[in-house]
């Protein structure tokens, strides 16, 4: 995970902590329902934009802002075949952090949503790329990024496993990470996600760690949406700092702010 003292990493989730401060935080998780007398059809394209606010920006736990507020805008196309692809902006300082130029992370993803017959298995695979531009650190820290996820029930896990290596960790890759999370609805638009998550860092073990995290949210409706989630890991302390030594994954509370349209 991006570190301001290596050339290091984040932590989409969507845990971007921007919205539901989970995870590929990115835009790969969006879906939306329609209720009406008469079940239309679903539309065989869907297309979707989204801006976010977030007092800051957590990804696998970790700050990738600094400790700062973040803002983030994406857009999503799904097909009803399950196909789908996206892509998500969002602002950052890890990077200025570790010697390197880029204020802006770029995800580009894609992949394909199922379910397993009548079993009530659903699956989410897929390929991630975070593109920093003009990073100029001494490890690029681009990253490719292959994901499965199996979801029964109020119940996910999903492996993200690096195809290159990660977030500027040098020989880093074949690293992974485990993500573990529960989706509970609590009615009138709140729900409670728990998470706990494992970063594996190939050949750079002092860098692996655990996170975890509860998230409250609340979706207004007409797109709206806000969350506040208690996130924190226990990574190295002395590894994970920003310039002015503060502790990127330490347990704080988060709240974010989400127009979808």
């Amino acid at each position: 995970m991006k570190s301001s003292k290596h050339t290091i990493w984040k932590i989409l989730a969507c845990t971007c902590v921007l919205w539901g401060l989970t995870g590929t935080a990115t835009a790969q998780e969006r879906s939306a329902t329609d209720a009406t007398t008469e079940q239309a059809p679903p539309a065989a394209n869907t297309l979707s934009f989204n801006a976010g606010l977030a007092s800051d920006y957590r990804y696998r736990g970790i700050s990738q802002s600094r400790l700062q507020p973040a803002v983030s805008a994406g857009a999503d196309y799904a097909h009803t075949s399950g196909l789908y692809v996206g892509t998500w902006l969002t602002t950052i300082q890890w990077i200025k952090d570790a010697g390197g130029g880029a204020p802006l992370e770029w995800d580009i993803y894609g992949g394909y949503k199922g379910t397993l017959g009548s079993s009530g298995l659903a699956y989410d695979v897929g390929l991630l790329r975070y593109q920093y531009p003009s990073n100029r650190l001494a490890v690029s820290a681009n990253t490719t990024e292959v994901y499965g996820a199996l979801t029964y029930g109020l119940f996910t896990a999903k492996y993200s496993h690096a195809l290159s290596n990660l977030f500027g960790f040098a020989d880093s890759q074949h690293s992974g990470y485990l993500d573990l999370s529960a989706n509970v609805d609590l009615g009138s638009g709140w729900s409670v996600v728990p998470h706990v998550g494992r970063q594996w860092v190939r050949h750079n073990s002092a860098y692996s760690y655990t996170d975890y995290g509860v998230t409250l949210a609340k979706d207004f409706g007409n797109g709206l949406s806000a969350s506040a989630a208690l996130i924190g890991t226990n990574a190295d302390k002395a590894l994970y700092t920003t310039p002015a030594g503060r502790f990127t994954g330490r347990a704080m509370l988060v709240a974010g702010l989400k127009y979808s349209f």
